[in-house]
């Protein structure tokens, strides 16, 4: 982080500062931090309201810890009944809103810094993990956390940066429209990339064409000096173009797309055996690399190539991102997490977050592994913030597991009901499909009859937990947690709630959208 006076943050804030003598040293801060057991010596404390608990009673633990100065939303008192140094705000979110944008502003005044906007329905952090490994390679690079990607998140990303930054990845989700804009009027983009537009959280935006009004502010937030990275394969994502004056650059898998602009193209996009995206990729220039990424996934084709157009639009030489995107593996967890255990047992760990779009393109990845030679198991727990439409697609994915002949499916949770019912009534009988109603019920039923060769697929919305079983799932008698766990496979550590006391949620207070 660069450096803030006291004074100065009241000063950005409209803030007032208690707790300090006007007559003493100036105090400044180098670092921030809205989970005190991450504040450092030097640290600015931010003490937000959050879900778990309230900031305001974890400031002691954070000045024990090192820092020098909170930003808070009321005076709160140490042991000698002296308030703590810090700036009282009405609104300790906005406030370090205001703070980001005051970093932003002073950092291209001193240099040259490219700010990357990244959002969509589905895919923004592999995209942004893709991007960051890219970049790191021609500078210095920052990028979120996981999912930082609200209001509490980006500004905690963009205090990562130092006057040394060159690259500023910044990963933008949304629960409603409006939030996109604020962001991105926070740290002002270069370079704008819509992934696509689904229907994540249709029920708090009122459909899917309000996600794609939504999604869309990132390009109207563009300068004409700009560019705005389009997914010509998404019709919606596709529209925005005319609601930009940024020069337009496009990403696409189709051989028959043409544009005015710049277009970055995968040919022959197929998966490996080992269900790696595979495609030759070509530039603008002409130039043409064979790709075979350690994803998992041919729906990670989409991120592959956002990730190869943004690095391309800022000059990275097309061999470099070539190279990079054959290297780079998932750097977030649970994103198609493959884990192999030594009884032959694959889990794949993808309950961060799901969507209709998402669950669709991780059941087809779990078909290709098996191919009807491996048994294939799907634990899905349910889809959040669909809204009105929240039985009918659970239904429709229930279809959609028999269809794909997936050996057995295990619903989780009272809210899986439609999705068991939709199974059956597509034809699965017997013990194909399985309800079961919590966690637990499943990882006994699991335990029992998992079987050496089994695939098995966890995903759920964040909020089911099924990742944490997934762990769970994977360190059971049989998976050797010292292996070398090859390239497209990792061992996973133990599995454990956050304690967010006082931390952002996942994805920095904003929803994954």
């Amino acid at each position: 982080m660069i450096e803030f006076s006291a004074a100065e943050i009241a000063a950005l804030t409209g803030g007032r500062l208690v707790g300090m003598d006007p007559a003493g040293p100036a105090v400044t801060v180098t670092s921030a931090a809205t989970d005190s057991r991450e504040s450092l010596p030097g640290s600015l404390f931010v003490a937000k309201p959050g879900e778990a608990s309230d900031g305001h009673l974890h400031i002691g633990s954070a000045f024990a810890r090192g820092a020098v100065l909170a930003l808070a939303e009321r005076e709160v008192a140490g042991p000698d009944d002296v308030p703590y140094p810090s700036v009282v705000v009405p609104d300790a979110v906005l406030a370090m809103g205001e703070l980001a944008a005051e970093t932003v502003r002073r950092l291209r005044a001193a240099g040259d810094v490219t700010v990357i906007g990244i959002t969509g329905s589905a895919g923004k952090t592999t995209t942004k993990d893709l991007l960051a490994g890219i970049l790191a390679e021609a500078g210095p690079t920052v990028a979120p956390r996981g999912s930082y990607n609200g209001e509490v998140g980006v500004p905690l990303t963009v205090f990562q940066a130092t006057w040394e930054t060159r690259y500023l990845v910044i990963e933008m989700g949304a629960t409603k429209p409006g939030h996109i804009a604020y962001l991105a009027s926070l740290v002002q983009p270069d370079v704008g990339v819509v992934l696509g537009v689904g229907s994540a959280h249709a029920g708090e935006f009122g459909g899917v064409e309000n996600i794609a009004r939504a999604k869309g502010e990132l390009f109207e937030a563009l300068a004409a000096t700009g560019t705005a990275v389009i997914n010509a394969d998404d019709e919606r994502v596709l529209a925005m173009r005319s609601r930009t004056g940024a020069r337009t650059a496009f990403f696409t898998s189709s051989d028959d797309f043409a544009a005015g602009g710049s277009v970055v193209r995968a040919r022959n996009s197929t998966t490996t055996p080992g269900g790696n995206p595979s495609f030759t990729l070509t530039f603008p220039d002409g130039g043409e690399h064979e790709i075979v990424s350690p994803l998992l996934g041919l729906h990670h084709t989409t991120n592959l190539l956002a990730a190869a157009t943004v690095a391309f639009e800022v000059g990275c030489p097309p061999a470099r991102i070539a190279e990079g995107l054959r290297s780079l593996a998932a750097a977030s967890r649970w994103r198609m997490e493959r884990t192999e255990r030594a009884d032959g047992v694959t889990v794949i760990n993808d309950a961060y977050n799901a969507n209709p779009e998402s669950m669709r393109a991780a059941l087809r990845t779990l078909a290709e592994l098996g191919r009807g030679r491996r048994r294939t198991w799907a634990v899905l727990g349910e889809m959040l913030e669909l809204g009105e439409s929240t039985i009918e697609e659970h239904d429709l994915l229930g279809r959609v597991v028999v269809r794909l002949n997936i050996s057995k499916l295990v619903c989780v949770g009272p809210n899986t009901r439609a999705l068991f019912n939709g199974a059956v009534l597509e034809g699965s009988w017997g013990s194909e499909a399985v309800h079961v109603d919590d966690v637990e019920a499943a990882e006994r039923l699991l335990a029992a009859e998992l079987e050496p060769g089994d695939i098995v697929l966890f995903k759920s919305s964040n909020g089911a937990g099924l990742r944490f079983l997934g762990d769970r799932i994977a360190q059971q008698p049989g998976a050797d947690s010292s292996r070398n766990p090859g390239p497209h496979s990792r061992p996973v550590p133990p599995a454990a709630e956050p304690d967010a006391a006082s931390a952002p949620d996942a994805s920095g207070k904003a929803s994954p959208s």
